[in-house]
């Protein structure tokens, strides 16, 4: 009883002293620093070995890489005269507007790996410190759509699509500094933390002639522009005779090459300054500007960083653009992205769907599976043939739609007889096996008969198969539902 009386007395007495007493600094304690803004920089004018500059670089280039992809990709819209088709495949437009397409996008365009042929695209960049942008969102009635609307990191900042009940109208999309009024008529202001950031429209559609006809009134109500050229009504662009603007880079087989590592550190800067950090990544900025700063005048560091950009772009980089080396297990050989347009530290994964498949949506909006290797382990390759079968009632469970489709070992569509890329809910003819399984064929040749509705024509070389589920209900996310096995026929 006369300890715990004791220790009563001690808390009594404890308490009874003023806070600033028990929180005093003694002499001679260094304050720790408060926040990040408290902690030293390097210092300037340091020296810099070869080694260390190379050490950072390696992991600037890892980082840094998804934010000269955007960068380069605004600068490529920026040259756009007007909204059209570059190439006559691909809608761009000028900064701050966007292009739509009126039909599925062709197998020709190289702006994007692993884009879909489930929906009309469109697609516009962002320069909101020169002037917020208006979006408008027609009444698309129950058919499904989605804007997705990111900034620099290709994370989203808006949520706006069926599945968020998005009112049609008018929406503003501002940058970082805007401090202006929500003008009347304009239902929400959504803020992105950087100035650069993209738009892509994507409205579902059959793919049958009658939804054609029937999503075109829609479609060419889906515009962007500057607010100074907001007049609270609703403007009209009809997307069919997008004219074609000549592509000066078409390109090869694979994707326009957006990063290039020579010329990586020479960018980095300007895009850093883009780019402000996130909250604890002060520390990163840092260490990588004084690299950079020390490298400004100095030949040796400048050639060891370009030696480490082509190094790392070749041993890190590359092998990203495989599915299997992105996301996490999600069954039988599939894997799937848990982060997308939400990356925030996770920057492998922020450059791996960069390199392989980027602007993913969030996982409330699409669900990605990727595989590149059937059942047993082995590459998908056009010299075997193989089932995929989706048991009944196990289609994806979607309120949006869902599709399989297949890509070449460039992650674009493989040109085909029946110019089939992918099937899925827009489907019509899909044919189910009796006990109510969906069979899809994919191989090289045609297999001929009732079989031919389900097939999906793949190449004679490595390819991948790829499902999405637009709108996924809850058994896809959390990995109730799990994606069915890829097998090689006998």
């Amino acid at each position: 009883m006369e300890c715990k009386r004791l220790l009563l007395v001690a808390a009594l007495t404890l308490a009874s002293v003023p806070a600033l007493g028990r929180d005093a600094v003694p002499p001679g304690q260094v304050p720790a620093p408060q926040s990040a803004a408290d902690v030293p920089k390097p210092v300037a004018g340091a020296p810099v070995s070869k080694e260390y500059a190379q050490a950072i670089g390696r992991m600037a280039y890892i980082w840094g890489w998804p934010l000269v992809n955007m960068h380069n990709r605004q600068t490529l819209f920026a040259t756009a005269p007007h909204p059209g088709l570059l190439g006559g495949v691909l809608p761009v437009a000028p900064l701050n507007h966007v292009s739509m397409l009126s039909d599925y996008l062709a197998p020709e365009q190289r702006f994007i790996t692993s884009p879909n042929q489930d929906v009309v695209y469109g697609a516009g960049f962002l320069e909101l410190d020169k002037e917020p942008v208006v979006i408008q969102v027609p009444d698309f009635g129950d058919r499904f759509w989605v804007y997705q609307i990111v900034d620099q990191r290709s994370d989203s900042f808006a949520e706006v699509g069926i599945q968020y009940d998005t009112e049609p109208g008018m929406y503003l999309l501002v940058g970082p500094d805007w401090q202006g009024k929500k003008p009347k008529g304009i239902n929400a202001v959504f803020r992105s933390q950087t100035n650069l950031g993209a738009v892509f429209p994507r409205i579902f559609m059959d793919d049958t002639a009658e939804d054609r006809k029937a999503i075109q009134p829609l479609i060419d109500q889906v515009s962007a522009y500057p607010l100074s050229e907001y007049t609270g009504e609703m403007k009209t662009v009809d997307w069919s005779e997008s004219p074609t603007i000549p592509n000066p880079n078409k390109g090869g087989d694979g994707e326009t090459q957006w990063v290039v590592p020579e010329e990586f550190f020479t960018l980095l800067p300007e895009v850093m300054e883009e780019t402000p950090p996130l909250p604890g990544e002060e520390a990163l900025y840092a260490s990588i500007k004084f690299v950079l700063e020390a490298a400004q005048d100095n030949p040796e560091l400048q050639q060891a960083l370009q030696e480490v950009a082509v190094a790392t772009e070749q041993d890190v980089i590359q092998p990203m653009f495989e599915f299997r080396n992105n996301g996490v297990d999600a069954g039988n050989g599939w894997r799937t992205q848990k982060n997308a347009a939400r990356f925030g530290y996770g920057y492998f994964q922020r450059t791996a769907t960069a390199k392989g498949n980027m602007f993913s949506n969030v996982p409330e909006e699409t669900m990605y599976f990727g595989a590149d290797f059937d059942s047993a382990g082995e590459r998908l390759n056009g010299k075997e043939e193989y089932t995929v079968t989706f048991p009944a009632e196990e289609l994806p469970p979607v309120d949006g739609f869902w599709s399989l489709t297949l890509y070449n070992k460039q992650h674009f569509f493989y040109p085909n007889e029946l110019d089939r890329y992918s099937l899925g809910t827009k489907n019509k003819s899909l044919v189910k096996n009796d006990d109510g399984s969906l069979t899809i064929y994919v191989q090289n040749k045609n297999p001929g008969g009732a079989k031919e509705a389900n097939w999906l024509p793949a190449p004679k070389d490595d390819f991948s198969l790829y499902i999405r589920a637009y709108w996924p209900k809850e058994s896809i996310p959390n990995g109730t539902w799990v994606p069915p096995t890829i097998e090689q026929l006998d």
